[in-house]
């Protein structure tokens, strides 16, 4: 069993990564969440409590003022939220005195430049044909990256022999890759160091800005879990990890990337079910898991925010008290926030606890105690499942076994905390 609390120091806190893993981890009753970056006003200190600024891993001296920062405030994690953080803390990781939820170095470092992981995985995969100079281009136009970059950033398109002259004059080091033209996927996947692969799941990029999936929704094809199987079995992942790949002119899917983190676009996987952060806290503490698969269908499209459309509906919203609704001696104000969603259409709220003692009592401390149209207190012995009676439902539930219960007796729509971002409507 994990420890009463996780202490996670996410860094950089502000990258949309470190958001997501926010988003994940928040509200969650075994972790307290830290954030570091190279900033003190940084966007992440408007998110997190707990806000610390530290050098740059690029900087002299990052090492020693992470390390106080981690002893000060005890902290049991650190999650990186940036390819150079994952890559300078993965080489350090003897030297720090909490956990790195990640991938082993010798993965982080492969992984961390382009020209690499095509070396290593080429063989294994389609990828796209890497031109050492101009004079070996045959087919214009071409695509130029860094080898080492991230958000499409000192990207650029050379339409012919000129334009690509010019941009590798301002900018040489940078490969020159064959242009694919056809759709983007990502695949999120994750793995367990002694049991392998245990989830690999596709999602197109249909809008990307910055680099950044600003529209995507999974997509089903038979290839992603070919590919990530045959990367799993080359390069060796703890916890999270994911690839991209793109169509050539021909449909074939060619592998551009692999990190070993979690994909700031991830929040796709996190509300049909797989926390990836959550899991990734597991694997790397050895705690087995086992990853639920959902049927229903589910997109994203992002404007600075994360909003979601589903094809889940009901009537009834069941919902649980201790470690759900109330998590530290706190109300979780998003599960408020989406009760009194689901009040505004109609819905029928019903309490469903095994919190003992006097109930309504306890939601009177905390200004709850005419939030529900029912309150059903489940005895040792009972399972939750016995007190649902509408069919047209959905279980809020902190607890793995109970929503496992509840899933596989009923068939109903089971939502951990982590999950309930996905049912929020704000069209006005």
């Amino acid at each position: 069993m994990p420890p009463k609390i996780w202490r996670v120091l996410i860094m950089p806190g502000d990258t949309e990564i470190g958001l997501e893993l926010r988003r994940s981890l928040a509200w969650l009753k075994e972790v307290d969440l830290y954030s570091a970056s190279n900033s003190s006003k940084a966007h992440a200190s408007l998110v997190f409590a707990r806000h610390f600024c530290v050098p740059s891993v690029l900087e002299e001296g990052w090492l020693p003022v992470l390390q106080r920062v981690v002893d000060e405030n005890q902290i049991t994690h650190i999650f990186p939220a940036h390819d150079d953080v994952l890559l300078a803390l993965s080489e350090n990781a003897r030297s720090l005195r909490a956990r790195i939820v990640a991938s082993p170095e010798s993965t982080c470092k492969v992984a961390r430049f382009k020209s690499t992981t095509i070396h290593r995985l080429g063989n294994r995969l389609p990828t796209p044909r890497i031109y050492k100079t101009p004079n070996d281009v045959d087919r214009y136009p071409v695509f130029l990256k860094p080898d080492r970059g991230q958000g499409s950033q000192r990207t650029e398109i050379a339409i012919d022999r000129a334009e690509l002259e010019m941009l590798l004059h301002r900018d040489p080091d940078r490969i020159i890759f064959e242009f694919l033209p056809g759709r983007e996927f990502t695949v999120d996947c994750f793995s367990d160091r002694e049991r392998g692969l245990l989830y690999a799941r596709g999602r197109e990029r249909q809008r990307i800005r910055n680099g950044i999936a600003m529209r995507s929704a999974f997509t089903e094809d038979s290839r992603f879990q070919e590919y990530a199987a045959r990367i799993n079995e080359e390069l060796e992942f703890h916890g999270a990890w994911f690839f991209q790949l793109k169509e050539d002119a021909q449909g074939r899917l060619c592998l551009l990337e692999v990190a070993p983190r979690i994909g700031g676009t991830s929040c796709l996987s996190r509300v049909s079910g797989v926390n990836l952060p959550l899991l990734s806290l597991y694997e790397n503490e050895r705690i087995p898991v086992e990853i639920p698969q959902t049927a229903y269908r589910i997109e994203v499209d992002r404007a600075l925010e994360n909003r979601y459309r589903h094809d889940v509906s009901y009537r009834t919203v069941y919902v649980d008290l201790d470690d759900t609704l109330v998590v530290k001696a706190q109300v979780n104000p998003d599960l408020v926030r989406l009760l009194y969603q689901e009040l505004n259409r109609g819905k029928t709220l019903v309490l469903l606890t095994r919190h003992g003692g006097e109930v309504r009592e306890y939601l009177a401390k905390f200004r709850l105690q005419s939030l529900f149209d029912e309150i059903c207190e489940v005895k040792t012995g009972e399972k939750k499942s016995q007190f649902i009676k509408d069919t047209s439902a959905i279980l809020i539930d902190d607890s793995f076994s109970e929503c496992a219960e509840v899933r596989n007796r009923l068939g109903i729509p089971v939502f951990m905390t982590s999950m309930i971002e996905g049912l929020f409507d704000e069209r006005a």
